[in-house]
């Protein structure tokens, strides 16, 4: 028991160590404009990462959701920008924006889903095979270049990343609302239960009845939804979207899903756990920018390490127990 206490306690002990690192550091570290500039900008790598773990949990991975968001935003903007002669550039046309993005994702999800559960191909291989395809898509949309939304829209948009309610931004909230929604799936639910038991034992889960083939599935639809949500609240941050949109999301997704105590290999999974992990990496990253410690290129490495890292203390964890 104490090993499991600890184990769920490490990511919030390595949180607040990490908070008074930064304090220490710099002064201005736990400022209210730094503190929401960092929760901001980590809310879309933060709602891809809820559905991640519910793909992890459940024994999958998936390795094309940054491809996937770049795919999603140049469709988006390319949807937008056509009808603004018919529709205007007012936020009509963004709500039809709303929905196309929404749409893609959850194609693009069940395309993922649907080529592992039917066609029973790994996901690794699935997912690197279509991070390659999304990537290519956006880069041949773009003509190699970017993507831009027409600036009438834009300015309709801009409110849907920089206004909130009491000086919280949208895409925090809409992050904190994911979070709440997802922890509750996960831990009161009988499709939480089923993805646990399905990533603890596939064969067993399939003699308690349970519909492996349509609980994968739906993990990678979810996390395909969630891909077209993160990518609504992005895209009015810069309004446009090319070659180089969400790139490296996917590892900061996995990331903070195995920093927050999600096991690698299914079977439990924690979606608190898992905003605590992105919270990590954000302040990590926000950390190396205002000091001058490490260099801020080094920002995908240190992730790398820290996954790394992870696993291990979990094979650690799990051989003790």
């Amino acid at each position: 028991m104490k090993n499991i206490n600890l184990h769920a306690i490490g990511p919030v002990a390595a949180l607040v160590v990490l908070i008074l690192v930064g304090v220490g550091l710099n002064e201005n570290f736990l400022s209210y404009a730094n503190i929401t500039n960092v929760l901001a900008r980590s809310a879309f790598i933060g709602i891809i990462a809820v559905g991640m773990t519910f793909v992890i949990t459940a024994g999958g991975l998936d390795l094309s959701v940054g491809s996937m968001a770049a795919f999603v935003a140049g469709v988006m903007i390319i949807a937008m920008n056509y009808l603004v002669p018919t529709m205007g550039a007012g936020f009509s046309t963004v709500l039809v924006g709303m929905l196309v993005a929404l749409a893609t994702g959850l194609f693009g999800g069940a395309v993922n889903g649907l080529l592992i559960t039917r066609a029973r191909i790994e996901a690794f291989i699935v997912t690197l095979g279509t991070m390659g395809i999304y990537r290519s898509l956006i880069t041949w949309l773009a003509d190699g270049g970017t993507l831009s939304l027409d600036s009438g829209v834009r300015e309709a948009y801009r409110p849907v990343y920089y206004d909130g309610i009491l000086g919280i931004t949208w895409p925090i909230i809409v992050f904190a609302v994911v979070a709440i929604l997802g922890e509750i799936a996960m831990r009161h639910t009988a499709f939480g239960r089923h993805c646990a038991a399905i990533g603890s034992n596939e064969q067993v889960a399939r003699y308690s009845a349970v519909d492996v083939i349509r609980v994968k599935t739906l993990t990678y639809v979810l996390l395909g939804i969630l891909v077209g949500v993160a990518t609504i609240m992005y895209v009015p941050r810069l309004g446009s979207a090319s070659a180089s949109t969400g790139v490296l999301w996917e590892l900061e997704a996995i990331a903070s899903v195995i920093i927050g105590g999600t096991m690698l290999k299914g079977g439990f999974g924690r979606v608190w756990g898992t905003v605590v992990g992105v919270l990590i990496l954000g302040l990590i990253g926000n950390l190396l920018n205002l000091t001058d410690l490490v260099s801020p290129y080094l920002n995908g490495a240190i992730q790398g390490i820290i996954i790394i890292l992870a696993v291990v203390l979990q094979r650690e964890g799990k051989a003790e127990r």
